[in-house]
């Protein structure tokens, strides 16, 4: 199904069934060897809680959230934002975090891209470096597992000949192959030759209320980041009506470059290498009385 997809939107793609590479080392450096065994997908909180005006209080907790989707231990990938009262500012958390379980504490791999003060470019820093805490803030897309080795879905995509992202066009294969049954997936891909383009929210909340996406785009500081980036993407081919983000990818790099993917900006080039679980569970946490949906791409 996902091959059939990729070929109207890349030049080049193939998808087999292979064994999950060893995700502890290079280019990765997890935390854990693997995102198999009991995978399920968390939706916590939302951009309701970041837009039109944020609501700071709304603060979470991997460790927590490992408890409440019944994993206690979890290994957790995925995309969120970081918590404003820890760091004291706004960033992009790359969530990559073996949370704690009876017999060992957490493990915290994660990542935080925030603008730079300095020359207001990127600022990609280790989550462990500064803080000690598993928190983050507003919203996160997350896919946990027992982090264990196994057989995962390898994608391949070069070339990209349509108008679709990477994310995207998996997504909307799925939901076009599946229709109303949900299918969600989660994992990590490098996007290995090329560039994209990518988004790290500002420092300061909006102190005037972002009603539209042209609001928010116009809130959202915009860069071309170079390969290899290393992303963590959530899919869910179809909302069933729990107000999720259907879609959202987080991606860091060892060359200091980071944030929220949209697109590669090198179509002829790109070169995307990915690998997936379908989930077998959803779970939607503390999900916002009052939604919209703007600012969700």
């Amino acid at each position: 199904v996902l091959q059939k997809g990729l070929k109207e939107n890349f030049a080049d793609a193939q998808v087999s069934v292979v064994d999950c590479p060893d995700l502890t080392k290079e280019p990765f450096n997890f935390p854990a060897k693997g995102i198999c065994g009991k995978p399920r997908i968390a939706d916590v909180g939302g951009v309701p809680y970041l837009i039109p005006v944020v609501q700071k209080e709304k603060v979470y907790d991997l460790n927590t959230v490992a408890k409440d989707i019944e994993l206690p231990g979890a290994f957790i990938l995925g995309a969120g934002a970081a918590s404003s009262k820890v760091l004291g500012i706004n960033a992009e958390f790359i969530p990559i975090v073996q949370t704690k379980s009876e017999k060992k504490p957490a493990v915290n791999g994660s990542y935080i891209a925030q603008i730079n003060p300095a020359d207001k470019g990127c600022l990609l820093e280790k989550y462990s470096s500064k803080y000690t805490d598993c928190e983050f803030g507003l919203l996160a897309n997350l896919y946990a597992s027992e982090g264990q080795p196994g057989k995962v879905i390898e994608v391949k995509a070069n070339g990209r000949t349509g108008e679709l992202n990477f994310v995207t066009c998996l997504r909307q294969t799925l939901e076009k192959h599946y229709g109303e049954k949900p299918v969600g997936m989660g994992g990590t891909f490098i996007i290995q030759k090329g560039k994209a383009k990518i988004h790290i929210m500002p420092p300061e909340f909006s102190a005037c209320p972002l009603n539209t996406d042209e609001d928010v785009n116009n809130w959202l500081k915009f860069f071309e980041m170079k390969a290899p980036l290393i992303c963590q993407p959530v899919i869910v081919s179809r909302d069933p009506g729990f107000d999720l983000r259907v879609e959202h990818t987080h991606c860091f790099s060892h060359h200091g470059e980071g944030g929220h993917y949209h697109q590669d900006t090198s179509p002829d080039s790109v070169q995307y290498l990915g690998y997936f679980q379908p989930a077998e569970l959803l779970f939607r946490i503390d999900r916002p009385r009052e939604t919209h949906l703007v600012g969700r791409d």
